[in-house]
């Protein structure tokens, strides 16, 4: 009996050891932490999957995120469908949920289609894609002092201009477009002839958050000359919210609303020569400040 009651006894603390165990591994133990990015997308329609509620796409680099490559993404709103069309050009976001096991359920909204493949097909909106030999049509700003400007203004010079918002949280979007602005500007700068005959612009697409304070401010920051700033050379402007529709639909640029203040957007960058013609337009951020350099002083001296 003293046998078997040790026995028991043994199994009983073994049996409660266990059992601890495999509670504290259940305690401890803690729910994978899902987080939904939202990523810039631009590329050209393969083909429409119907079936699977997808679109096959030809896009471009996401930085940060993936190469350039051919993939199928479903759409957020199937009824998107019936606007696309295989070889247009679009822009979107793309929504991944991402763990640490990588991105799953990737698919694709806020899609706007900047270049059409089909004649006979014509959206609510038209979108124009720049090139060479485009004239820029004028358009009205008001800038970070707070005075009225148009594109026009600058003829005679050759015109850098971008795209931007202040509050641009994503480093390879806006921050690395105004990084590389100041870049260009202090390197400019280095040659008086050339100076005096370019200018920067860059363009906010949040009129509303991007008053002239605001930009003068960030201006100012991407200088490095900050309340000193005099912006002879570099102007941030912005638009009224009907004059940045036709700015956005001019140059390419799909903007929309994203989550807690954010613009999920495309890119735009042009080099304008001093005739108010585009020089070179560049739709993503993978160009370099010395090929833009080039481009800007070439035309400058022509």
């Amino acid at each position: 009996m003293r046998l078997r009651s040790t026995l028991l006894a043994l199994v009983a603390a073994m049996t409660l050891a266990l059992g601890s165990l495999v509670t504290g591994c259940h305690s401890t133990a803690k729910p994978s932490s899902v987080a939904t990015k939202h990523y810039p997308i631009r590329g050209v329609v393969v083909e429409l999957d119907a079936t699977n509620k997808s679109v096959l796409l030809k896009h471009e680099s996401i930085p940060g995120f993936m190469e350039a490559m051919t993939m199928a993404y479903r759409l957020s709103d199937p009824t998107v469908m019936s606007e696309l069309h295989p070889g247009d050009k679009i822009t979107a976001t793309l929504v991944t949920d991402e763990d640490a096991d990588g991105p799953t359920n990737m698919r694709l909204t806020d899609i706007v289609v900047i270049a059409q493949a089909r004649p006979d097909y014509k959206p609510t909106v038209q979108y124009h894609e720049p090139a060479p030999g485009d004239s820029v049509p004028d358009f009205a700003l008001l800038n970070q002092s707070d005075k009225k400007i148009s594109l026009k203004q600058f003829r005679g010079k050759v015109l850098l201009m971008t795209f931007i918002y202040t509050r641009c949280p994503l480093a390879d979007y806006c921050p690395r477009l105004s990084r590389n602005f100041a870049e260009i500007d202090k390197s400019l700068s280095t040659d008086a002839a050339v100076y005096g005959k370019t200018h920067l612009l860059s363009i906010s697409f949040d009129p509303t958050y991007d008053t002239p304070k605001v930009l003068r401010s960030y201006g100012g920051a991407y200088t490095g000359r900050y309340t000193q700033e005099q912006f002879g050379h570099w102007d941030f402007a912005a638009p009224t919210t009907d004059e940045m529709e036709k700015m956005e639909q001019f140059f390419g640029l799909g903007v929309t609303p994203g989550d807690n203040g954010t613009l999920q957007h495309s890119l735009s960058t042009l080099v304008i020569g001093k005739d108010g013609k585009v020089v070179a337009f560049y739709p993503t951020n993978d160009w370099t400040t010395d090929e833009v350099i080039a481009q800007i002083r070439k035309a400058a001296t022509a």
